[in-house]
């Protein structure tokens, strides 16, 4: 921030302190046991973030036929919810008493419960008792993960049905399984898909095709992907579907991150990422969601787990495929169990300032500030004249121009500068997203007219920063 005056820190907020927000944050895989979540309670709270999403583990509660085992994830919901934490529930995965073929798979990932009749009455069962159990603490429920993917919607040859996630199959489940939560629960919200690609939309438009948009409040829908641009496009193409079908349905973003090194399992793996590129990309995968029209939007993850999406229960070895994208990092014990010494990465951080900075009721907002090219001795050039950019006006009435040079994160760093035109207002400070941190703009660097304010030469990195003013 060379040429720029520190003058203090924004305030972190704890979820205690924050009402209302759009960010969240995963705590996923404790059905499988992935992760200790005893030491994460306090630094996924510390974040200021109000959503966070958990994953059911039908297998995890039910292990006698007709019994069910709550007190694992009453621990876990008791604990987010005395923090300030709001937690929403993906129902999932399937339950080898039910599905033979979900013996070969670590905690029956992907097994759907569709091939018989006894497995689809256990599954409604198994969703009613939940659902009633956690009536009052837990008001959101999700259909399934990722279902348009081979590794989470598995079939066996036993039940007659092969190939490939099937749309129209996965619709008529969730209609099923939402007239359950809503039979169990007619306050609660029910969310649809947790689509993990828009690559392919034959499978969405044939689930959508059997009528399930009647029954569902919302659909969720992930993003892995260092092609940001393509963060907006998915938005529109979901919604400009679902409009077809039920306008009122809401959109959100339920899952999306980035990997803190290459040597890793998972969405974006062996792609050249660091912690810096990781801090860089959740800035901007975050601010591009809070422009556009979700209703919230979920970081993956909290902490570095294992994937173990194909891990077989055979085989201990597969439960190791560790991914990093968690913002904080973890150890790993001989089980490939994430424990240990839990260190905040540099994207913790940053996570921590948006949510400080974008708590409460915040507005998309145009404003009439305009990006110049002039010649710059700083950079033996010219100011970076066409930058991404969002506008918003902040809960306290505060307008702030978020902004970057949007370079390939795995190719490139950015440091440069460029020139603000904008209309007068008072004290203009730029704050540091990385950090926290909030600097003045010096006297020498602003030239104000009554009507505006023209910036000159002020920082621009491949990380977002945001101007901030009343």
């Amino acid at each position: 921030m060379r040429r720029l005056v520190k003058i203090g820190e924004v305030p972190p907020k704890h979820s205690l302190d924050v009402k209302e927000s759009r960010l969240g944050i995963g705590f996923e895989k404790l059905d499988r046991g992935l992760f200790d979540p005893e030491q994460a309670y306090d630094k996924v709270a510390s974040l200021g973030v109000k959503w966070i999403r958990l994953q059911s583990g039908w297998e995890r509660t039910e292990r006698e036929k007709g019994v069910y085992d709550f007190s694992w994830l009453d621990e876990i919901t008791d604990n987010l919810i005395r923090r300030g934490l709001r937690p929403w529930l993906c129902l999932c995965y399937g339950n080898k008493l039910y599905s033979k073929h979900a013996e070969a798979y670590f905690g029956s990932v992907g097994c759907p419960p569709v091939g018989t009749e006894t497995e689809r009455a256990a599954w409604d069962a198994y969703v009613t008792a939940t659902v009633r159990h956690f009536k009052g603490r837990i008001g959101r429920y999700e259909i399934w993960n990722e279902p348009d993917q081979p590794y989470s919607w598995r079939h066996a040859d036993t039940v007659g049905v092969k190939g490939e996630p099937d749309g129209k199959e996965y619709g008529e489940f969730a209609i099923r399984t939402a007239k359950a939560i809503k039979a169990a629960d007619p306050d609660a919200k029910v969310f649809g898909f947790g689509i993990g690609s828009c690559k392919d939309l034959s499978f969405f438009f044939a689930a959508m095709d059997t009528g399930v948009a009647k029954y569902i409040d919302a659909v969720t829908y992930h993003t892995y992907t260092t092609k940001l641009h393509k963060r907006t496009e998915y938005f529109h193409i979901l919604r400009d579907i679902i409009d077809m079908y039920d306008p009122s349905i809401r959109l959100i973003q339920g899952e999306s991150g980035a990997q803190s090194g290459c040597s890793a399992a998972g969405a974006l793996w062996g792609m050249n990422l660091t912690p810096a590129k990781q801090l860089c990309m959740v800035l901007r995968q975050m601010i591009i969601d809070l422009a556009l029209d979700t209703e919230f939007c979920s970081y993956f993850s909290s902490l570095d787990m294992a994937e173990a999406l194909n891990a077989t229960t055979s085989d201990a070895a597969s439960r190791k495929d560790y991914a990093y994208f968690g913002l904080i990092a973890a150890e790993f014990d001989e089980n490939g169990v994430a424990n240990g010494k839990y260190t905040e990465k540099p994207s913790y951080f940053a996570m921590r300032t948006l949510a400080s900075l974008f708590a409460g009721d915040f507005k998309v907002k145009s404003l009439p500030c305009r990006f110049t090219e002039e010649a710059c001795r700083y950079v033996n050039g010219f100011d970076l004249a066409d930058p991404a950019r969002y506008s918003f006006i902040l809960e306290d009435g505060s307008k702030a121009l978020v902004y970057w040079n949007p370079v390939d994160p795995l190719t490139a760093t950015y440091e440069g500068t460029v020139c603000v035109e904008m209309p007068t207002a008072g004290d203009i400070e730029l704050i540091d997203l990385r950090n926290g941190d909030i600097y003045s703009i010096p006297d020498d660097m602003a030239e104000r007219t009554a009507s505006t304010t023209f910036l000159k030469h002020i920082p621009v990195y491949d990380f977002p920063v945001m101007l901030r003013w009343k």
